[in-house]
């Protein structure tokens, strides 16, 4: 006659070796499912960093556009003003002379005026640091408005 301990461990030995359909089927990831994975999430990162970074580079070309031509209509001001662009250069703050303009972050482009003399002025972004690798190169605007760039991108990809 069978006991009850005997039917116990015989029915926990059953249960260690066979499958039983009541049983909820252990769930997960195979290794090469997790590898597939990888490999996809590496090539979707490949593609989109060089991508992300050119947005990057971008997005600081249209800051510095922006801070020279702000910086090009306060030279126009003094233009008014003294009937003169001669001495604009010293007036010009810290922040006037790189982008983006707040010191707390570092500088992308630094902005110079060149000599400037009664009836012109060329006002040049130079890209430093990351920025530096920009197809664009530096840019450049003058008291006529026109711009031109160094670089091998296309004029109207840069301004």
């Amino acid at each position: 006659m069978k006991t009850n301990g005997d039917t116990v461990v015989k029915s926990m030995r059953s249960s260690i070796y066979s499958f039983d359909a009541s049983q909820k089927p252990i769930r997960g990831f195979t290794l090469i499912e997790l590898m597939i994975v990888v490999a996809v999430v590496a090539i979707l990162a490949a593609v989109a960093y060089p991508s992300y970074q050119e947005q990057i580079r971008k997005s600081r070309r249209g800051q510095a556009k922006a801070d020279m031509v702000e910086l090009a209509q306060v030279a126009e001001r003094y233009h008014t003003a003294n009937n003169t662009y001669a001495g604009f250069e010293p007036t010009l703050t810290a922040g006037q002379r790189r982008s983006p303009r707040e010191l707390a972050t570092p500088a992308r482009y630094t902005v110079a005026i060149a000599p400037t003399t009664q009836a012109a002025f060329t006002i040049t972004a130079v890209p430093v640091g990351a920025q530096a690798t920009d197809r664009c190169g530096t840019l450049t605007v003058n008291q006529a408005g026109q711009k031109t760039r160094s670089g091998t991108a296309e004029f109207n990809e840069c301004w």
